[in-house]
């Protein structure tokens, strides 16, 4: 499976965004899609997109994504919910899911900070995928994508736009 991973777009999905996930089968979202449910249609429309409300998201998203999802793909256990801190600082409610599922993955958005590392002390990788909107500090809006393989994520790219 090629998966495309964005977070924090809030209403914006930009042209490059678009041709970077070209190639991959689906689209993670880590939340705060912004927009309207109208906006993530049209992601949808482009890419199966499987994600997770946002603490910006309206009623309308809440309704049609949950707070978090657990999927297991190739032998690969992943969890993803929009706010979730990072390894030695999890928010409390994200640390009960970790306690919970026990992923080897676990991915968020919110912090706009892109960051992917190893997570010892649960044994997963964590995955942030910074932000692909305008809104916010970042200076660079990024995305991921990846290949899971036998139960592996290999072959993880990054990619960046400026801000403006």
């Amino acid at each position: 499976m090629y998966v495309g991973l964005i977070s924090d777009t809030h209403g914006v999905f930009s042209d490059g965004f678009r041709k970077f996930l070209e190639p991959v089968d689906v689209i993670w979202h880590a939340g705060d899609f912004g927009g309207g449910i109208s906006f993530a249609e049209s992601i949808a429309a482009f890419k199966p997109v499987v994600g997770v409300c946002g603490n910006c998201d309206g009623q309308d998203i809440r309704y049609s994504y949950p707070q978090h999802q657990y999927l297991e793909v190739q032998g690969l256990k992943v969890l993803m919910t929009h706010i979730g801190g990072s390894p030695g600082h999890y928010d409390l409610r994200a640390a009960a899911l970790i306690d919970r599922y026990k992923p080897d993955v676990f991915i968020c958005g919110h912090s706009h900070i892109l960051k992917v590392m190893q997570d010892h002390e649960h044994k997963m990788l964590y995955i942030n995928p910074g932000a692909a909107g305008l809104q916010g500090w970042q200076v660079v809006r990024t995305a991921l994508r990846f290949k899971i393989e036998a139960g592996e994520v290999k072959d993880m790219e990054v990619f960046e736009l400026p801000r403006s």
